[in-house]
This record gives structure tokens, sequence and C-alpha cells, in this order.
């Protein structure tokens, strides 16, 4: 159940209604509720085509080659080089992440990748 109809049913249980000194709106009546009923409807139907486009641009982009989400912070090499240095207990956490320009737990999600394989 969307949040227009939620709240729409829930003030109507508690005998709410809704008239606008602008617009002729008033839940109260019938004519009222309709154009409350429509307005709900065209929000809901907007809302889902701005979805529609969005998935569909989505699949585009990923048909183009094109990944979401942000760039990893070190590329492979260098994701190596910082587990090394980790494994060597040479340096501190805090200096391998200075010298490499990453934070503690993102250096710690590097180790477990090359752990876990």
């Amino acid at each position: 159940m969307n949040t227009y109809n939620w709240n729409n049913a829930t003030l109507e249980s508690k005998g709410i209604g809704l008239k606008s000194l602008q617009e002729a709106i008033d839940t109260s009546s019938s004519s009222g509720k309709l154009i409350f009923h429509i307005f709900g409807a065209l929000a809901e139907f907007e809302r889902n085509l701005i979805r529609e486009r969005t998935q569909a641009g989505l699949q585009a982009a990923r048909a183009r080659g094109r990944k979401g989400g942000r760039p990893k912070a070190l590329n492979k090499d260098k994701q190596a080089l910082a587990v090394k240095l980790y494994d060597e207990k040479k340096h501190t956490v805090a200096q391998i992440c200075e010298m490499m320009g990453i934070s503690k737990p993102t250096l710690y999600k590097y180790i477990e990748a090359v752990k876990g394989k």
C-alpha cells in the first residue's frame, strides 16, 4: 500500500476530512473525495514513470559498459601493496592508511578480500 492510500485510509477511519481553501477540494463530499483520489493516482503514476525511466537509463548505461557506484580507492596493485605492508608488520595500520590515502575500514576490507580468497 502506498503512502497516499495509507494516509487517506487512516484519516478516513478517524473521521478526518481535508478542505483546501484555495482549490475546490473537500474530502467530506463525494466530488472532493474524487478529486483527492485523482490527485493521488496522478502522483503515484508520476512516481512510477520516474522509476521506469531511471531503470531504463541504468540498463542503457550498463549496456554501454558503464558500471555504477563509487570507484575503488585503490587499484589491484595498490591493494596488494597495502596488504603486503600490513602483513610485514613494519608499519602501523594508521601509517599504511596515510601512505595509501585510505581509511582503516577500507584497508581492513582489502585485507579481508585478499585473505578470503
